[in-house]
């Protein structure tokens, strides 16, 4: 996937996790099964997420290449950046401490969002005037699957928004089923 088409990916997705979370009402935003997280504290984790790539990404190639090292390996494709992760996952991989989310209030859902809306187009801008092949030569560290190439990091940005957004859309429905 290029450059353009991942930006747009990435758009997409937080778009579409705006548009939900807008949708639902106090209790199902606030809603936490047991031991997991409500979609108020998945929008934190979110936030808490996308905002050092956004930083990061703010950062002038030679400092990202001082601070973190070149590539010394090919990107991954999407499909092989998402199995990774969820093998980590499935290995027990938990979010570190500082991305463990705070409850957002209903009342504070419209600023949050409007927040992580401009932080994904903030990333896709950035992101777009970098050239392809700094995209995979440059690097910046993830807590959980190690160091990766900016093009997967954006494909990672992109796929946490929706895998945090189906598990907020399982939930909620279970709820509801149970509910009824």
């Amino acid at each position: 996937m290029d450059r353009i088409n991942t930006t747009l990916v990435l758009r997409h997705y937080y778009k579409s996790l705006a548009e939900y979370l807008r949708k639902l009402d106090e209790q199902s935003f606030l809603f936490a099964p047991n031991g997991k997280w409500s979609a108020s504290e998945q929008l934190d984790h979110l936030l808490k997420s996308i905002a050092p790539v956004n930083q990061a990404l703010s950062l002038p190639n030679f400092v990202i290449k001082l601070m973190f090292g070149k590539a010394n390996r090919p990107s991954k494709s999407y499909e092989e950046l998402v199995e990774k992760y969820q093998g980590k996952l499935l290995a027990g991989g938990k979010a570190p401490k500082t991305f463990v989310p705070n409850k957002i209030s209903f009342a504070e859902r419209e600023t949050k969002l409007k927040r992580i809306e401009k932080l994904a187009l903030s990333i896709t801008r950035k992101a777009n005037n970098y050239k392809e092949e700094d995209l995979d030569a440059l690097v910046l560290p993830h807590p959980l699957l190690g160091k990766l190439t900016l093009r997967e990091m954006l494909y990672f940005t992109a796929y946490h928004c929706k895998h945090h957004q189906n598990l907020m859309e399982k939930a909620i429905a279970d709820n509801e089923k149970n509910n009824s």
